[in-house]
């Protein structure tokens, strides 16, 4: 039987971590599906798995949903035809917790006694299991396995009356992180929990509203940025309206840090600050805490490019592209033997064989996951006659898992959950290895350092310091204990 390996993931070596989604939305406007198709295309980065898009005309919801890139599925006349109203919204999917498989993908549907509700879903809930557990037992029929059908139940089977009452009940019921956009005979509902872990922006069209999960997918369709929807906010559009309630206890907010690093585009604002320049700052921060004697600065690309020109520019190290990328390669097939699956390799990165021959070459990337992708890339130098490897990373070490809708490995198979940065830098075969610090990567967000009683963001990957409970997590623990203390 062939078996999956590492290159045979969707990213260049099966170790990136993967923002699970991304939702835009439209109220008010003409084809207002063709809008949310072409949002969809700015956020292809943060889900390549699925896409779907459901609008309302005012009396019927319209869905289209489908495995696959936005392009080939969102960009027929018919499909967008079908798609009649001035309401839409629209997602586009990793999957972090449910199968994939087309019941999964979003938006999510469900006639409920107030009338149709869809609902688009970033974020994970870290309770959905304990939820859903207690939903079942009360009668409730699931039809998917995603976590955002659980936020459907709840509304559901709330004891209010009017919807939107119904819906805070439901969110009061979960914890995790969620930005959502949602879709009801009532108007159009975009929130964020109160942590405002993941990110959500509001724009403006002529007189619609756009909501999304970036300001880059504003800039695509025309729209002005207007602000962030704020943690615990719930705004509400309906005929043109806009309205904004707060129906939770106000708490420090604590975005998720890894925005920044790697997740946004960097041509993205984030709570009013550059992406780029933020990683331009986080790479610099890496040059006065980390330097090293070498002849180039080299990006792992595409995410590490920010860093390394300001890591060049920190340090006067010349920068250089010494790895090529080629962007028309999609997932590699696999191969039955490890040589030709390490010639598949080549197929999306290639050394600049011409320019690192004989250099001493500092390699800059945003992360190291499990260490595969830095292994290869450091064998890859080498192959082309780096005389010295250097590697600098634009993040702390990932020593711990996310629960707030990111794709991470179990903590054991995080490479510096494992092994100190000496260890790492032997299992990546590089000269040397060092990852910006903690308050380094603050800095560059223009802290002077990590808050040690109340941190600006959720930096848990590096930390371990979650921002909420972890109910699903701990139950699980609890009952891998129990069966190794009552083995059957």
């Amino acid at each position: 039987m062939l078996t999956t390996h590492p290159f045979d993931t969707p990213d260049e070596f099966g170790d990136k971590l993967r923002e699970e989604c991304g939702v835009f939305g439209v109220s008010g406007a003409e084809g207002a599906a063709a809008l949310v198709a072409l949002g969809l295309h700015a956020l292809q980065h943060r889900g390549q798995e699925a896409a779907g898009i459901t609008s309302w005309d005012g009396h019927n919801f319209h869905t289209h949903r489908a495995m696959g890139h936005v392009a080939g599925n969102f960009d027929r006349d018919e499909v967008i035809r079908a798609l009649a109203g001035t309401v839409a919204c629209g997602h586009v999917r990793y999957s972090t917790t449910g199968e994939t498989a087309l019941r999964n993908v979003q938006p999510l549907y469900a006639e409920l006694a107030n009338g149709g509700f869809a609902i688009a879903h970033n974020g994970n809930i870290s309770n959905a299991m304990h939820l859903r557990r207690e939903l079942i037992r009360r009668g409730s029929i699931f039809q998917s396995t995603s976590d955002t059908e659980t936020i459907i139940h709840l509304v559901a089977t709330s004891g209010y009356r009017d919807l939107l009452d119904r819906f805070i009940d439901a969110l009061k019921q979960v914890e995790g992180a969620y930005s959502l956009i949602c879709m009801t005979p009532e108007g159009m509902i975009a929130c964020r929990d109160p942590l405002g872990i993941r990110p959500l922006v509001m724009g403006k069209l002529e007189d619609s509203y756009i909501f999304a999960s970036e300001t880059v997918a504003l800039d695509v369709v025309g729209a002005s940025y207007v602000r962030d929807v704020e943690p615990g906010e719930l705004v509400i559009v309906k005929d043109g309206e806009l309205r904004s309630i707060r129906p939770f206890t106000a708490i420090a907010p604590r975005p998720c840090i890894f925005e920044w690093v790697y997740f946004s585009r960097p041509d993205s604002i984030a709570q009013d600050r550059s992406v780029y320049t933020v990683r331009k700052g986080i790479g610099a921060e890496l040059a006065i805490e980390s330097p090293v004697e070498a002849d180039l600065v080299i990006p792992v690309p595409d995410s590490g490019v920010p860093a390394a020109i300001g890591y060049a520019q920190q340090s006067g190290i010349p920068f250089e592209l010494g790895i090529i990328r080629s962007h028309y390669v999609g997932r590699t097939f696999i191969q039955p033997s490890a040589e030709v699956r390490r010639l598949g390799v080549k197929l999306k990165h290639n050394a600049n064989r011409a320019l690192i021959q004989g250099k001493r070459i500092i390699l800059v990337d945003d992360s190291i996951v499990r260490g595969t992708t830095s292994l290869k890339i450091v064998e890859m130098m080498r192959e082309a006659g780096a005389a010295e490897v250097h590697m600098r990373i634009a993040s702390p070490p990932t020593t711990h898992s996310c629960f707030y809708g990111v794709d991470t490995p179990e903590r054991s198979k995080l490479l510096a959950a494992k092994h100190n940065v000496a260890q790492m830098a032997e299992f990546i075969k590089a000269d040397s290895l060092a990852f910006v610090s903690i308050d380094g990567l603050y800095r560059a967000l223009g802290e002077a350092k990590r808050g040690e009683v109340l941190p600006r963001y959720c930096d848990a990957c590096f930390t371990g310091d979650y921002p909420t409970d972890l109910t699903d997590h701990d139950e699980q623990a609890s009952s891998q204990l129990a069966l190794l203390d009552h083995p059957a």
